[in-house]
């Protein structure tokens, strides 16, 4: 189900203190046939941009 994968990618983010405020379910995709449900990223301010670049940076570098 598409809603444990967008709690799961929102917990992560927010565990580095990142939030996307339009986080949520592509209900077009979710609805079409065959079902193709598509995470939703959003739009986001210039820091949080900064924030999620940051974090990705630190994954690649564990």
């Amino acid at each position: 189900m598409p809603d444990s994968h967008l709690e799961e990618l929102r917990s992560a983010l927010e565990a580095n203190g990142i939030t996307l405020p339009s986080l949520g379910v592509d209900l077009p995709s979710f609805t079409a046939l065959p079902a193709r449900p598509l995470i939703a990223l959003g739009n986001c301010n210039l820091a949080t941009a900064e924030a999620l670049a940051a974090a990705l940076r630190r994954a690649v570098e564990r």
